[in-house]
Protein backbone atom coordinates (compact mmCIF):
# COMPACT_ATOMS: atom_id res chain seq x y z
CA UNK A 1 0.00 0.00 0.00
CA UNK A 2 3.30 2.17 1.24
CA UNK A 3 4.34 1.56 -2.55
CA UNK A 4 0.92 2.34 -4.21
CA UNK A 5 0.81 5.37 -2.69
CA UNK A 6 4.17 6.54 -3.73
CA UNK A 7 3.40 6.30 -7.01
CA UNK A 8 0.09 8.21 -6.62
CA UNK A 9 0.97 11.11 -5.03
CA UNK A 10 4.75 10.70 -6.97
CA UNK A 11 2.63 10.49 -10.40
CA UNK A 12 -0.64 12.00 -10.06
CA UNK A 13 0.06 15.50 -8.84
CA UNK A 14 2.80 16.38 -11.69
CA UNK A 15 0.68 15.34 -14.29
CA UNK A 16 -1.60 17.65 -13.15
CA UNK A 17 1.25 20.12 -13.31
CA UNK A 18 1.61 18.88 -16.56
CA UNK A 19 -2.24 19.59 -17.54
CA UNK A 20 -1.64 23.17 -16.40
CA UNK A 21 1.14 23.76 -18.35
CA UNK A 22 -0.85 22.37 -21.84
CA UNK A 23 -3.49 24.82 -20.85
CA UNK A 24 -1.18 27.94 -20.15
CA UNK A 25 -0.46 27.38 -23.96
CA UNK A 26 -3.38 29.47 -25.52
CA UNK A 27 -3.29 30.03 -28.83
CA UNK A 28 -1.07 27.34 -30.62
CA UNK A 29 -1.17 23.77 -28.65
CA UNK A 30 1.90 21.77 -28.90
CA UNK A 31 1.15 18.12 -29.97
CA UNK A 32 0.39 15.90 -27.28
CA UNK A 33 2.09 12.99 -28.79
CA UNK A 34 5.30 15.31 -28.13
CA UNK A 35 4.66 16.03 -25.16
CA UNK A 36 3.40 12.98 -23.79
CA UNK A 37 7.35 11.50 -24.97
CA UNK A 38 9.33 13.90 -23.22
CA UNK A 39 7.49 13.45 -20.26
CA UNK A 40 8.00 10.12 -20.45
CA UNK A 41 11.47 10.77 -21.37
CA UNK A 42 12.26 12.75 -17.80
CA UNK A 43 10.84 9.80 -16.02
CA UNK A 44 12.59 7.15 -17.22
CA UNK A 45 15.54 7.96 -19.31
CA UNK A 46 16.37 11.03 -17.72
CA UNK A 47 15.46 10.01 -13.97
CA UNK A 48 17.01 6.57 -14.37
CA UNK A 49 19.95 7.52 -15.83
CA UNK A 50 20.71 10.56 -13.14
CA UNK A 51 20.16 8.04 -10.60
CA UNK A 52 22.66 5.60 -11.58
CA UNK A 53 25.06 8.43 -12.46
CA UNK A 54 24.61 10.67 -9.64
CA UNK A 55 25.13 7.35 -7.46
CA UNK A 56 28.48 6.03 -9.42
CA UNK A 57 29.54 9.40 -8.76
CA UNK A 58 28.93 10.05 -4.97
CA UNK A 59 30.82 6.19 -4.57
CA UNK A 60 33.51 7.82 -6.09
CA UNK A 61 33.46 10.45 -4.24
CA UNK A 62 33.20 8.80 -1.02
CA UNK A 63 35.79 6.41 -2.01
CA UNK A 64 38.39 9.69 -2.52
CA UNK A 65 37.01 11.65 0.82
CA UNK A 66 35.62 8.47 3.01
CA UNK A 67 33.18 11.63 4.32
CA UNK A 68 29.74 11.03 4.12
CA UNK A 69 28.82 14.92 4.36
CA UNK A 70 31.55 15.89 1.56
CA UNK A 71 30.19 13.25 -0.49
CA UNK A 72 26.58 14.39 0.33
CA UNK A 73 27.55 17.85 -0.09
CA UNK A 74 29.77 17.54 -3.69
CA UNK A 75 26.78 14.78 -5.32
CA UNK A 76 24.02 17.55 -4.26
CA UNK A 77 25.59 20.61 -5.07
CA UNK A 78 27.92 19.92 -7.74
CA UNK A 79 27.01 15.93 -9.50
CA UNK A 80 22.91 16.37 -9.56
CA UNK A 81 22.47 19.39 -10.86
CA UNK A 82 24.85 19.33 -14.10
CA UNK A 83 24.15 15.40 -14.97
CA UNK A 84 20.30 16.05 -14.34
CA UNK A 85 19.88 19.06 -16.15
CA UNK A 86 21.45 17.93 -19.15
CA UNK A 87 19.97 14.57 -19.40
CA UNK A 88 16.50 16.44 -18.85
CA UNK A 89 17.21 19.14 -21.24
CA UNK A 90 18.46 16.52 -23.93
CA UNK A 91 14.52 15.70 -24.70
CA UNK A 92 13.88 19.49 -25.37
CA UNK A 93 16.94 19.05 -27.37
CA UNK A 94 16.03 16.17 -29.53
CA UNK A 95 12.44 18.14 -30.09
CA UNK A 96 14.68 21.37 -31.20
CA UNK A 97 16.70 19.36 -33.56
CA UNK A 98 14.39 16.99 -35.23
CA UNK A 99 10.64 18.70 -34.60
CA UNK A 100 11.73 22.16 -35.61
CA UNK A 101 8.31 22.90 -36.96
CA UNK A 102 6.96 22.85 -33.70
CA UNK A 103 9.57 24.88 -31.81
CA UNK A 104 8.33 28.24 -32.99
CA UNK A 105 8.84 30.58 -29.59
CA UNK A 106 10.22 31.02 -26.53
CA UNK A 107 6.72 29.73 -24.75
CA UNK A 108 7.07 26.79 -27.11
CA UNK A 109 10.50 26.11 -24.98
CA UNK A 110 9.31 26.50 -21.99
CA UNK A 111 6.48 24.40 -22.52
CA UNK A 112 8.23 21.32 -23.51
CA UNK A 113 11.13 21.73 -20.92
CA UNK A 114 8.72 21.88 -17.98
CA UNK A 115 7.03 18.70 -19.37
CA UNK A 116 9.90 16.70 -19.26
CA UNK A 117 11.09 18.00 -15.84
CA UNK A 118 7.83 17.48 -14.41
CA UNK A 119 8.19 13.61 -16.07
CA UNK A 120 11.17 13.72 -13.98
CA UNK A 121 10.19 14.68 -10.82
CA UNK A 122 7.19 12.37 -10.24
CA UNK A 123 9.79 9.60 -10.61
CA UNK A 124 12.17 11.75 -8.12
CA UNK A 125 9.34 12.09 -5.85
CA UNK A 126 8.36 8.33 -5.75
CA UNK A 127 11.43 7.71 -4.87
CA UNK A 128 11.97 10.00 -2.05
CA UNK A 129 7.72 9.42 -0.63
CA UNK A 130 8.47 6.02 -0.31
CA UNK A 131 11.87 5.26 0.47
CA UNK A 132 12.66 8.79 3.10
CA UNK A 133 8.92 9.11 3.73
CA UNK A 134 7.27 6.15 4.02
CA UNK A 135 9.72 3.08 5.09
CA UNK A 136 11.45 5.64 7.62
CA UNK A 137 8.29 7.01 9.33
CA UNK A 138 5.44 5.41 7.56
CA UNK A 139 2.23 7.13 6.53
CA UNK A 140 3.11 9.79 8.52
CA UNK A 141 6.23 10.31 6.75
CA UNK A 142 4.75 10.04 3.39
CA UNK A 143 2.18 12.78 3.90
CA UNK A 144 5.07 14.73 5.45
CA UNK A 145 7.20 13.77 2.15
CA UNK A 146 4.13 14.23 -0.24
CA UNK A 147 3.62 18.27 1.23
CA UNK A 148 7.19 18.87 0.86
CA UNK A 149 8.08 17.66 -2.31
CA UNK A 150 4.61 18.56 -4.11
CA UNK A 151 3.41 21.90 -2.22
CA UNK A 152 6.93 23.11 -1.34
CA UNK A 153 8.87 22.07 -4.14
CA UNK A 154 6.54 20.63 -6.87
CA UNK A 155 7.89 23.22 -9.08
CA UNK A 156 11.31 23.26 -8.78
CA UNK A 157 12.55 21.06 -11.87
CA UNK A 158 10.39 22.61 -14.79
CA UNK A 159 11.51 26.09 -13.47
CA UNK A 160 15.45 25.25 -13.94
CA UNK A 161 14.85 23.35 -17.03
CA UNK A 162 12.55 26.42 -18.77
CA UNK A 163 16.12 28.71 -18.70
CA UNK A 164 17.29 25.84 -21.51
CA UNK A 165 14.15 25.90 -23.46
CA UNK A 166 14.24 29.54 -23.42
CA UNK A 167 18.00 28.98 -24.31
CA UNK A 168 16.88 26.99 -27.01
CA UNK A 169 13.67 28.70 -27.94
CA UNK A 170 16.32 32.61 -28.46
CA UNK A 171 18.48 29.89 -30.40
CA UNK A 172 15.28 29.39 -32.88
CA UNK A 173 14.83 32.58 -33.58
CA UNK A 174 18.41 33.78 -34.14
CA UNK A 175 20.23 33.90 -37.88
CA UNK A 176 23.51 33.86 -36.41
CA UNK A 177 25.33 30.59 -35.42
CA UNK A 178 27.72 32.19 -33.21
CA UNK A 179 23.91 33.59 -31.30
CA UNK A 180 22.53 30.29 -31.44
CA UNK A 181 25.46 28.61 -29.31
CA UNK A 182 25.77 31.48 -27.35
CA UNK A 183 21.68 31.19 -26.15
CA UNK A 184 21.48 27.39 -26.07
CA UNK A 185 24.55 27.12 -23.77
CA UNK A 186 23.43 30.11 -21.38
CA UNK A 187 20.35 28.75 -20.81
CA UNK A 188 21.70 25.11 -19.97
CA UNK A 189 24.08 26.92 -17.71
CA UNK A 190 21.42 28.83 -15.57
CA UNK A 191 19.61 25.88 -15.37
CA UNK A 192 22.70 23.99 -13.64
CA UNK A 193 23.11 27.10 -11.31
CA UNK A 194 19.69 27.59 -10.01
CA UNK A 195 19.76 24.09 -9.39
CA UNK A 196 22.58 23.53 -7.67
CA UNK A 197 21.65 26.94 -5.62
CA UNK A 198 18.90 25.38 -4.55
CA UNK A 199 20.51 22.18 -3.26
CA UNK A 200 23.56 24.08 -1.71
CA UNK A 201 20.99 26.65 0.39
CA UNK A 202 19.04 23.55 1.18
CA UNK A 203 22.11 21.74 2.26
CA UNK A 204 23.65 24.93 4.77
CA UNK A 205 20.98 26.40 5.79
CA UNK A 206 19.47 24.68 8.93
CA UNK A 207 16.49 24.67 11.18
CA UNK A 208 13.10 26.79 10.70
CA UNK A 209 14.89 30.25 9.37
CA UNK A 210 16.63 28.06 6.95
CA UNK A 211 13.66 26.06 5.84
CA UNK A 212 11.70 30.08 5.24
CA UNK A 213 14.89 31.43 3.61
CA UNK A 214 15.21 28.39 1.14
CA UNK A 215 11.31 28.31 0.54
CA UNK A 216 11.56 31.85 -0.19
CA UNK A 217 15.00 31.52 -2.46
CA UNK A 218 12.48 28.85 -4.62
CA UNK A 219 8.79 30.72 -4.65
CA UNK A 220 10.33 34.06 -6.07
CA UNK A 221 11.98 32.19 -8.73
CA UNK A 222 8.91 30.57 -9.58
CA UNK A 223 6.69 33.35 -9.34
CA UNK A 224 9.35 35.47 -11.83
CA UNK A 225 9.22 32.92 -14.29
CA UNK A 226 5.42 33.05 -14.09
CA UNK A 227 5.43 36.53 -14.79
CA UNK A 228 8.11 35.52 -17.56
CA UNK A 229 4.93 33.25 -19.32
CA UNK A 230 3.00 35.69 -18.88
CA UNK A 231 4.54 38.16 -21.34
CA UNK A 232 5.59 35.39 -23.23
CA UNK A 233 1.98 34.62 -23.92
CA UNK A 234 0.97 38.39 -24.59
CA UNK A 235 4.04 38.72 -27.31
CA UNK A 236 2.51 35.65 -28.73
CA UNK A 237 -1.12 37.66 -28.81
CA UNK A 238 0.54 40.77 -30.56
CA UNK A 239 2.08 37.92 -33.26
CA UNK A 240 -1.43 36.89 -34.07
CA UNK A 241 -3.03 40.26 -33.92
CA UNK A 242 -0.56 42.09 -36.20
CA UNK A 243 0.21 39.02 -38.53
CA UNK A 244 -3.51 38.63 -39.52
CA UNK A 245 -4.82 41.10 -40.06
CA UNK A 246 -3.79 40.78 -43.47
CA UNK A 247 -5.91 37.19 -43.57
CA UNK A 248 -8.43 39.11 -43.32
CA UNK A 249 -8.37 41.44 -46.23
CA UNK A 250 -7.17 38.48 -48.34
CA UNK A 251 -10.80 36.92 -47.58
CA UNK A 252 -8.79 33.50 -45.41
CA UNK A 253 -10.82 34.71 -41.97
CA UNK A 254 -13.61 37.01 -41.43
CA UNK A 255 -13.55 40.21 -38.97
CA UNK A 256 -15.23 38.29 -36.99
CA UNK A 257 -12.78 35.20 -36.59
CA UNK A 258 -10.36 37.27 -36.60
CA UNK A 259 -11.24 38.99 -33.35
CA UNK A 260 -11.87 35.56 -31.98
CA UNK A 261 -8.21 34.50 -33.58
CA UNK A 262 -7.02 37.23 -31.11
CA UNK A 263 -8.59 36.48 -27.68
CA UNK A 264 -8.85 32.79 -25.86
CA UNK A 265 -11.84 33.69 -24.20
CA UNK A 266 -13.48 34.37 -27.43
CA UNK A 267 -11.43 31.29 -29.13
CA UNK A 268 -13.51 29.44 -25.67
CA UNK A 269 -17.30 30.18 -26.56
CA UNK A 270 -16.76 29.49 -30.11
CA UNK A 271 -15.06 26.01 -29.04
CA UNK A 272 -17.72 25.31 -26.64
CA UNK A 273 -20.68 26.43 -29.17
CA UNK A 274 -19.13 24.11 -31.80
CA UNK A 275 -20.21 21.55 -29.67
CA UNK A 276 -23.77 21.92 -30.08
CA UNK A 277 -23.41 22.32 -33.55
CA UNK A 278 -20.71 18.95 -34.90
CA UNK A 279 -18.19 22.03 -35.89
CA UNK A 280 -16.15 21.59 -32.76
CA UNK A 281 -12.95 19.82 -34.43
CA UNK A 282 -13.16 22.17 -37.70
CA UNK A 283 -13.59 24.94 -35.31
CA UNK A 284 -10.68 24.01 -32.98
CA UNK A 285 -8.23 23.19 -35.76
CA UNK A 286 -9.16 26.94 -37.55
CA UNK A 287 -7.97 28.96 -34.68
CA UNK A 288 -5.05 26.07 -33.93
CA UNK A 289 -4.15 26.91 -37.90
CA UNK A 290 -4.62 30.83 -37.36
CA UNK A 291 -2.07 31.15 -34.61
CA UNK A 292 0.43 28.54 -36.42
CA UNK A 293 0.30 31.06 -39.99
CA UNK A 294 0.69 33.70 -37.42
CA UNK A 295 3.76 32.62 -35.74
CA UNK A 296 5.14 31.05 -39.46
CA UNK A 297 4.77 34.13 -40.87
CA UNK A 298 6.57 36.25 -37.96
CA UNK A 299 9.18 33.62 -38.54
CA UNK A 300 9.49 34.32 -42.09
CA UNK A 301 10.31 38.29 -40.95
CA UNK A 302 12.87 37.10 -38.81
CA UNK A 303 14.69 34.23 -40.72
CA UNK A 304 13.32 35.09 -44.29
CA UNK A 305 13.24 31.36 -46.57
CA UNK A 306 14.42 29.27 -43.80
CA UNK A 307 12.39 26.08 -43.42
CA UNK A 308 10.55 26.91 -46.96
CA UNK A 309 8.05 29.66 -44.72
CA UNK A 310 6.67 31.22 -47.60
CA UNK A 311 5.82 27.43 -48.98
CA UNK A 312 4.21 26.56 -45.31
CA UNK A 313 2.54 29.86 -45.36
CA UNK A 314 0.70 29.35 -48.60
CA UNK A 315 0.05 25.77 -47.62
CA UNK A 316 -2.19 27.02 -44.59
CA UNK A 317 -3.52 29.91 -46.05
CA UNK A 318 -5.57 27.33 -48.31
CA UNK A 319 -6.60 24.95 -45.52
CA UNK A 320 -7.57 27.98 -43.43
CA UNK A 321 -9.84 29.64 -46.36
CA UNK A 322 -11.03 25.96 -46.89
CA UNK A 323 -12.24 25.58 -43.10
CA UNK A 324 -13.55 29.02 -42.49
CA UNK A 325 -17.19 29.24 -44.06
CA UNK A 326 -17.73 26.37 -41.10
CA UNK A 327 -15.65 27.68 -38.33
CA UNK A 328 -17.84 29.47 -35.46
CA UNK A 329 -16.40 32.76 -34.41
Amino acid sequence: MGLFLSLFFGFIPMLLFAWFVYWVDRYEKEPKFLLGGVFLWGALVAAGAAFLVNTSMALGIYSITHSPEATEFATGSLVAPLVEEILKGMAVLIVFLFARHEFDSILDGVIYAAVVALGFAATENTLYIFRDGYLEFGYAGLLSLVFIRVVLVGWQHPFYTAFFGIGLAVARLSRSNLARLVAAASGLTLAIVFHALHNTLSRLLAGFGGFILSSLYDWSGWFFMFLFVLWAIYREQQWIVQQLSEEVQLGNLTAQQYQTACSTWRQSLARFGALFSSRFRTTSRFYQLCAELAYKKHQRMILGEEGRNSQIIQDLRAELARLSPQALA
